[in-house]
Formats: C-alpha cells, structure tokens, sequence
C-alpha cells in the first residue's frame, strides 16, 4: 500500500518522526506540493495525507485508486468533501491534538497586549530606563485582566480551556455557542446571546468554526455593537473577520488592540490592512505548533489511518 503526504513540513520540519505511517505502508514525504505538482505526486498512492494542498472534484476524478485522505488538521475545507464521498473515499481530520496550545496562545497574545512585554524590554536595552529619572516607566498602557469580562464565540474543547485559564486570572466569562451545556455555569461563568456578548466584553476571543453563517461575523456593524476600548483576539481563522472593518477600528481606537495567529489569505499578503493597522499583533498561524501538540497531531493521524485499515474508520468528515 503507497502512502503519500504532500506537504508535511509543517507538522514535521524535522523534530518528529514519520515511523509510525511508514510501518503501515510504502510513504512518500513531500515537504510541499504546488497545484500542479498534486496529481502527479499522489501517483497511484490510495492513502494521502494534506494539511493545506487542496484536493478539488477535479484531483479525485483523476485518481479513482485513492480511497482515503487524511487531513492533518481540524479543519477540512482544503477537501472537497462532497467529491470525495461522491468518489468512495474516506476524509479524517484530527479534531482535539491542539486544546492546549492554542489556549496557551490566546493568552500569550492577550497578556502581550495588556503588557507590551517585548516592547518594553526593547526599550530597556535601548537605554530607556538607563536614563530614566525615575525608578521605572512604561511606554504603553498596562491592563489589569481580573475583573473583566472575556467574551468567548465558540464554547468548544478550546473555548472551554480558554475559559478556565480566564477564570484563573479572575476575570468573567460570557460563552456564545449554539450548542450549551448549562452544567458549566458558574458565578463566573455564563452563556449569553450574541448582542449581549458583544455589549459587555473586555475582550472578545475567537474560537468558533468557519461556516458561511460565521465567515465575517466580526465586522463593521459587529464592532459597533462593542464596547469602546474592546480588545479582540483570532486564534481560530481569518476569514471570520472582515479585516478591512477590524483595521479601521483599531485606527479609530473603537477596538483599542488586536491580536491574530490567522488571516483570510495565509501566508498574508502585503496588502492585508492590518500590517499598517494601529495596536495590531499579528503572528504567522503558529497557535497550533509546539513540539508536543504537533506529536500529538502526529500519533492521531497514524491512529486514525490504522483504524480505517481495520474496517472501523474514526474522526471521519464526510459520512
């Protein structure tokens, strides 16, 4: 059995090891694949692994002998999903490897704005503080996060672990999610309708899936309904915000910071409003990438080809 991945350089630059689908199969490991490139290097592999290499109608038509895809990532728009069932083949994605990671980011990016940690230290080792007449300065507002409200859109594994983290450092939460579990109500903690969630939060975090009921949610009428001074934080996909809308915003001072580890076209494109945007932190879609919630990643995708090969395939997207 041939396994192809075609692009795996993301998840495995070289820390991890591809041991465990090379003992399931003959594997291929290309670091990238362009759209050109994906016919020919799938080959007459029936086992495929994508992270971001797209995978359309026309690709499954020209390989009928591919009978399984393996995402290797939660989300799956990269396949067309409807193709694939329409050509007998099974897609899996891995949807829990980066609850913690990503929920550790979030507020990597949240306290980096509350405290401009980075910013700071650079000043110092600029001499700022060396010629300070007093015993310590700031060039940036500090924010104390206890006692504010965290709007979390999205109340998932990685909402949900977003919030205990909020509530650890005593702030409030409001949840948004159209599925509810009541039972994790607590004094600090509630779900809220979408209007009220955007009328009383501090800060509004992203952790929701891109669907067209989604895609733009933050946008120009969205942020109108906010609080003056919000701050907004995407750990979860770009194209849920209308960037243009966002960067006015943070121009006007309406939203007083951003922060995003995702944007609508990856890698960002020169044009993207929010590079020149005012209190804008913007990283290169890294919440996903430590070490361990790649092995992670890695192990479930190995699992997941297993149990498909058994006859009892699990995580699959398109039954």
């Amino acid at each position: 059995m041939k396994i192809v991945v075609l692009d795996g350089y993301t998840l495995n630059p070289g820390d991890l090891t591809w041991k465990g689908l090379e003992e399931l199969g003959e594997l291929k490991v290309y670091d990238r694949t362009p759209k050109d490139k994906i016919i020919e290097r799938i080959g007459d592999a029936e086992i495929v692994f994508t992270n971001k290499t797209p995978l359309d109608r026309e690709t499954f038509e020209k390989v009928p002998h591919v009978k399984y895809v393996g995402v290797l990532a939660t989300g799956y728009n990269v396949v067309d999903i409807d193709a694939a069932r329409d050509n007998g083949v099974v897609v899996t994605n891995i949807p829990t490897y980066g609850t913690a990671a990503v929920a550790q980011m979030t507020f990597a990016l949240l306290l980096e704005m509350c405290h401009h940690v980075w910013e700071h230290s650079e000043a110092v080792k600029r001499g700022e503080w060396t010629n300070s007449p007093d015993f310590c300065f700031w060039n940036y507002p500090l924010i104390e996060l206890a006692g504010k409200t965290m709007g979390i859109i999205g109340f998932g594994r990685i909402g949900r672990s977003v919030a205990k983290i909020a509530q650890a450092l005593g702030m409030n939460v409001l949840a948004y999610d159209e599925y509810q579990d009541r039972e994790l109500e607590t004094d600090t903690l509630r779900y809220a309708d979408f209007d009220e969630l955007l009328a009383k939060s501090d800060v509004i975090s992203l952790h929701c899936p891109l669907f067209e009921s989604t895609r733009g949610m933050i946008n120009k009428d969205t942020i109108a309904r906010m609080k003056d001074g919000v701050m907004i934080i995407n750990t979860s996909r770009g194209p849920l915000i209308v960037e243009e809308d966002l960067a006015d915003a943070l121009n006007s001072g309406k939203v007083s910071g951003a922060a995003v580890d995702v944007v609508s076209v990856e890698p960002i494109q020169s044009n993207n409003p929010l590079l020149k945007a005012k209190n804008c932190i913007i990283t290169p879609h890294i919440a996903w990438a430590p070490k361990e919630s790649r092995e992670r990643l890695m192990n479930i995708a190995v699992e997941n080809l297993r149990e498909y090969l058994k006859g009892n395939p699990v995580n699959v997207v398109n039954e």
